[in-house]
Formats: structure tokens, sequence, C-alpha cells
């Protein structure tokens, strides 16, 4: 397992590049957050597809890595994302993920994406990660 601050320094130091900050880690789950720019608005103002795939995308490997440790290979196998209603183009998204199933090659995990203040998801993810193999010391 790591802890919030091991699972931060990791991103941080390999994807400079997240708007995403992570809010909690651990109990087979993670919460991480983004704000939304106005970059990432499409016409008719709401959040962009990718960049909601993308917060979640990084809640589910946070959460793995929450749970497996820092193994950087692990990575996304599939992703697929339900929109349920429109972002509200003035607030956060936060992504709040909870994991399936954590194997030895495979971990499956979903997430539920919300506007910041809201009660209603805006969209509903499942995702599946593979794990590559560990050595035993």
């Amino acid at each position: 397992m790591a802890t919030k601050e091991e699972v931060t320094a990791f991103i941080a130091a390999e994807f400079p590049q997240t708007q995403c900050r992570i809010q909690q880690v651990g109990q087979r789950g993670a919460t991480v957050t983004h704000e939304v720019g106005p970059a990432e608005l499409r016409p008719g103002g709401t959040v962009s597809g990718p960049v909601l795939m993308a917060v979640a995308d990084v809640a589910l490997y946070v959460a793995i890595l929450g749970e497996i440790g820092i193994v950087p290979l692990t990575v996304t196998t599939s992703l697929t994302i339900n929109f349920l209603r429109k972002p509200a183009a003035d607030k956060r998204i936060v992504a709040v993920c909870k994991l399936m199933k954590v194997g030895r090659s495979l971990a499956v995990g979903e997430v539920s994406l919300y506007s910041e203040g809201s009660d209603e998801p805006v969209a509903h993810v499942v995702g599946t990660y593979s794990i590559p193999a560990r050595r035993e010391p």
C-alpha cells in the first residue's frame, strides 16, 4: 500500500502536466479534484469529455497505487464512460473512485464524477488496469 503523500509525490514527479489534486487515498478508493479552466470547455459551456475521462483515469490510477503501492507500469486497459448530465463550467470536477476488485494482474474500479457541490453525478466510469508482474524479494 502507498500513502496519500507517497502517491501525491509520485504523481507530481511523473505527471507534472496533470491538474488533478489528490484529496483522499485509501480504503480501496480515492478522491481527486480538477479545477476547470476556460480551455477545457466545449461549445455550449460544458466540460469536454476528454477532460472528464482524464480525471476519472487519474482517480483510478491513484486508488490502485494506494492499494498496491507505487507500481509505475500499472496501465489502463479499458475505460468506459457514461455521460449523465452537463457538468457546471464554473465548478471543480470531483472524482470519487471505488475499487471493485484488485487481483494479481488486473484491477477494476468505478468512478463517479460530480460538479463540486452537487450530489448528482455528471458521469459514471468503469475502468480496468493491468498490473505488471511483481517480483518478490
